[in-house]
């Protein structure tokens, strides 16, 4: 069931409704209002997800009951480990020794470390790697090949599940005995497919507290769901039209269509992706759930490192915490046998670096592109490293202005506000520009199907036919898609200093408000296609 379909817009209406008028209203009374509001969560999210095929719903109650129950087995071996009999445990040496391993909670980590991966690998990677192989030496690999379905979603919930695992050992989050709210964390509907990867630390308690009705935070996710089908089916799906034509046959088309394409696939994945981030999020506040923001306004960054903390938030930080931080991070242990301290460092943080973009290319699909996508931003990171400006540009994004605090004639210290002006400096441009450069050049590399497609495309872009007019498709069909792509840009430029939702800055006359509401409506329906394109991050 896609966000931009017919039939879901037929279901989270009577979703919608069910959850707060039986569930809340008429169960209101209940003892167990709050077990039968999860349980309905979780009917409505296995609804959702077995909409595609029934036979996920499997693995997911596999990940789901094994996450479950080893997160009480960790905290079952903290709790034994101190008591006095687990320290001086009796009986024969074999009894001793399954205890131990009974009690051992980083065994019980491993095990739903390894099952997880385990998964996630056998139907996402066994064929490459099969094949990888086969082609390396040179052999025959159909007798080998599993031809599996890979699962909608499946390293979303994965990684989620693993945090969790990872945030009980850590002792940061204690493991819920309640089953039902633990599968309706697992299995929420708005975030099951295609993030934003949601931390248990955050995501977990909303699920262990009664949850009322809010009016404001409902119109507030009925806007940043409006705002996301306009990025999704005006923006990314109009691109996708000339995308798909031209990288089918990228060797017919001159340079400058070939660098059109790419520019306008950085705008469909960007708008792709992003929508379906804010068509999640607006459809959990719905339900009384917030969910943390994935995206924000990367392509106004001024250097990668500024990218990547504004793209994939989510994806971002769940590397950043579970494997950079634990190698070392940017603060790498040096053993005092080491001379060049600083040296080493650097060396650590690049191997880190190597490791976390590695790492997140191939989680983005099992084939070298995605692989040689992620080498290509961790080449990018390395002046910024060596130069130690990697951590620049931490605060907000450009064209900011933090003015300096001055005394009054009274001596009171003034409290410095944020401003920022409404153009950037040419510096500032320069600098975007740039990065989203590097960015396009990035995303033709995820895009094609061989590494050599990739060469090919590049090389095909610098030639001499760069300088030609790029081939349309149709003339008059692109002025209003290019109108919709410089709203939604001056949109998002304008509010990039809120943290909340589309027009989160609160337009002032409600009439405009409404007059933007209804031509965002008409917009959709007038050049949205409504052919239900899946969304590109569900096959990951």
């Amino acid at each position: 069931m896609l966000f931009n379909s017919i039939e879901f817009a037929f279901f989270l209406p009577i979703v919608f409704l069910l959850y707060w008028f039986v569930f809340d209203y008429a169960l209101r009374r209940c003892k167990h209002q709050l077990m039968l509001q999860n349980l309905f969560i979780v009917v409505a999210s296995y609804i959702f997800y077995g909409w595609w095929n029934w036979r996920f719903l499997i693995l997911i109650a596999i990940t789901t009951l094994c996450s479950y129950l080893i997160g009480l087995l960790i905290e079952y071996g903290f709790i034994a480990n101190k008591c006095e009999e687990a320290s001086a445990l009796g009986g024969d040496k074999p009894s001793r020794i399954i205890k131990r391993l009974l009690t051992n909670p980083r065994l019980w980590l491993w095990v739903n470390v390894l099952l997880n991966l385990a998964i996630l690998g056998t139907y996402k990677y066994y064929d490459f790697f099969v094949l990888s192989f086969a082609q390396m030496f040179g052999c025959q690999a159909d007798n080998l090949l599993l031809h599996l379905v890979l699962p909608v979603g499946i390293s979303f919930y994965t990684f989620q599940a693993l945090s969790y695992s990872i945030d009980v050992y850590r002792r940061q989050i204690l493991p819920t005995h309640d089953l039902v709210a633990f599968t309706a964390f697992l299995s929420f509907f708005p975030q099951l497919v295609a993030g934003p990867i949601e931390r248990a630390t955050n995501l977990l308690p909303q699920f262990l507290q009664k949850r009322h009705f809010d009016y404001a935070q409902a119109v507030d996710g009925m806007r940043q769901i409006l705002w996301g089908l306009f990025k999704k089916i005006v923006v990314a799906d109009n691109c996708a039209t000339y995308v798909d034509t031209v990288f089918a046959d990228y060797t017919a088309y001159s340079g400058s269509t070939l660098l059109l394409a790419a520019v306008l696939f950085s705008i469909q994945i960007y708008g792709d992706f992003s929508g379906y981030s804010d068509i999640a999020i607006g459809t959990a506040k719905l339900f009384g759930i917030r969910l943390m923001r994935n995206f924000n306004v990367p392509y106004f960054s001024r250097d990668i490192a500024e990218f990547w903390r504004r793209w994939h938030i989510s994806l971002t930080t769940w590397f950043r915490d579970y494997v950079y931080i634990p190698l070392g991070g940017s603060r790498p242990a040096v053993p005092d046998r080491i001379r060049h301290k600083e040296a080493y460092k650097k060396a650590v943080i690049i191997r880190n670096t190597f490791i976390i973009f590695l790492l997140s290319g191939f989680w983005h699909g099992a084939n070298w592109t995605f692989i040689a996508w992620g080498a290509y931003h961790a080449f990018l990171f390395l002046p910024l490293i060596l130069l130690g400006k990697n951590r620049r540009y931490r605060h907000t994004v450009a064209t900011v202005t933090l003015p300096s605090t001055d005394e009054d004639h009274n001596g009171i210290v003034s409290t410095p506000t944020i401003k920022a002006k409404l153009l950037p400096s040419f510096r500032e441009a320069a600098q975007m520009l740039l990065t989203f450069t590097l960015a396009v050049l990035g995303w033709i590399i995820f895009r094609a199907d061989t590494i050599a497609d990739a060469g090919a495309f590049l090389a095909g872009i610098c030639n001499k036919s760069l300088l030609s007019i790029p081939w349309l498709i149709n003339r008059h069909f692109y002025l209003p898609l290019a109108c919709a792509m410089v709203f939604m840009f001056l949109v998002e430029w304008m509010g990039r200093l809120d943290t909340g939702s589309f027009l989160s800055c609160k337009i002032r006359y409600k009439s405009i408000r409404w007059i933007t509401y209804l031509l965002i409506v008409a917009a959709i329906a007038l050049f949205g296609g409504f052919e239900q394109v899946q969304f590109i991050y569900f096959q990951f």
